[in-house]
């Protein structure tokens, strides 16, 4: 499976008429947050294939379109404190915002956010007893501790989301939030068995997708 996963800014090679062209191949579009509903929206119609997003610490949970008030980009599927199974058999989860360092929208402490991914454990437990596995692929706005994450408050990591990483090891742990300037910026590295990549602006990546079981097998 291809993925294109997009996070903190829009750019002209995905917001354009050429995105079908470029991006044909994709299989699965995932946000990492800071987009625009108009611009989802716009990959999905383009792309005509699912999108799961979490929002980042710069979204706001309304915005105003010449259709009326949306909370929601139209078609996609949010993952904020979800396990979800794709139609492919894939397994996916997310966990929207960054730590908290103001009074804005989609920021919360460290022991929220340890919070939110422990209420998420049964699920993945669920999932190992039927799928083998507990997770895929962790979607999240803000990065894991100590991992491309800065030394400021606003872009901290989770330490919730690196332990996730440690004990269910899904595939890939993408996330937004930390803004690339430079070439040499560490964008991808190994924790474990998880690789996590910080997909600013946009990544392409495959994975592989076990085959899904049968109803009713062992």
């Amino acid at each position: 499976m291809k993925i294109l996963s997009i996070s903190d800014v829009e750019l002209g090679i995905i917001y354009s008429s050429q995105i079908a062209e470029r991006f044909y191949d994709v299989d699965l579009v995932i946000s990492c947050g800071d987009l625009p509903y108009y611009y989802l929206e716009y990959i999905i119609s383009s792309l005509n294939v699912p999108l799961y997003h979490v929002r980042g610490n710069h979204a706001n949970k309304v915005e105003y379109t010449v259709a009326g008030e949306r909370t929601e980009p139209w078609g996609a599927v949010n993952l904020h404190r979800r396990v979800k199974q794709d139609d492919t058999g894939l397994l996916l989860a997310g966990m929207e915002g960054s730590i908290q360092y103001n009074q804005g929208p989609h920021q919360y402490s460290q022991a929220s956010m340890w919070t939110m991914v422990l209420m998420m454990t049964p699920a993945l437990f669920l999932n190992k007893l039927l799928y083998g596995r507990y997770l895929d692929v962790f979607v999240t706005h803000a990065s894991p501790w100590k991992i491309h994450d800065m030394d400021d408050l606003p872009h901290h990591g989770v330490k919730a989301f690196r332990w996730l990483d440690l004990v269910f090891q899904p595939q890939v742990h993408l996330h937004g939030h930390i803004h690339v300037f430079r070439q040499d910026t560490v964008t991808q590295t190994q924790l474990g068995k998880t690789l996590v990549m910080n997909t600013y602006g946009y990544r392409e990546f495959y994975i592989n997708v076990p085959r899904k079981p049968k109803r009713g097998s062992n």
